[in-house]
């Protein structure tokens, strides 16, 4: 698979898979912003193309479409990191997600809301993934987290681009450093050192 260094951006809408299960504290605040801090070098990449993002992600199990899990509460944090004002859609499907996508001008971020709102992103539903394959024009996969999982925002989706898809910045990254841990490594392995984003799902 390419890597973000195969594609220049100008004039794409690049739809990425980020993590940003981010803590949140009792007033909402994000009290650890490594995951979004991770996921800039991409954005900035994309953006300094005359790109513009599409952010997905998950936040939280929730059971339903449930305010307590809304990504919108992370957009502050969001738009003080990346340097450019997050939009969002209050949804990341149908005609809200379609018009907020329409809308995207180069050089501008939007963020979409809590993909497990619905229960066919954890179940791979090909529809659900089409849908959201729609919004964009390169999909970018950069959550390490996620990755492993048959979810519509990450396996299923990608078929829907099969010229057209790219390991963001971190995902890359962490698979150069677990295929230098393995190669380099003794046989068998005694112990493999994974980084944080990894581990943390």
């Amino acid at each position: 698979m390419k890597t973000l260094n195969d594609f220049n951006f100008a004039n794409k809408k690049a739809i990425i898979r980020v993590d940003f299960n981010v803590p949140l504290d009792e007033n909402f605040n994000v009290t650890d912003t490594t995951r979004i801090e991770a996921a800039k070098p991409t954005i900035d990449k994309i953006l300094a193309d005359g790109g513009s993002v599409i952010l997905m992600s998950h936040l939280g199990r929730p059971k339903g479409a449930e305010e307590k899990y809304s990504l919108q509460h992370i957009l502050k944090t969001a738009t003080d990191i990346l340097g450019v004002p997050v939009k969002f859609a209050s949804n990341c499907v149908g005609e809200v997600a379609k018009q907020a996508s329409n809308d995207l001008k180069a050089g501008e971020v939007l963020l979409l809301e809590n993909l497990r709102f619905h229960a066919e992103e954890e179940a791979g539903d090909v529809a659900f993934a089409k849908e959201l394959a729609s919004l964009g024009d390169i999909y970018v996969n950069d959550a390490f987290g996620t990755a492993h999982r048959a979810h519509a925002s990450t396996t299923i989706i990608a078929q829907f681009f099969p010229e057209a898809k790219c390991f963001g910045a971190l995902l890359a990254k962490e698979i150069e450093s677990i295929n230098k841990v393995l190669k380099d490594s003794e046989k068998p392995v005694q112990k493999l050192q994974l980084s944080k984003t990894f581990l943390t799902k």
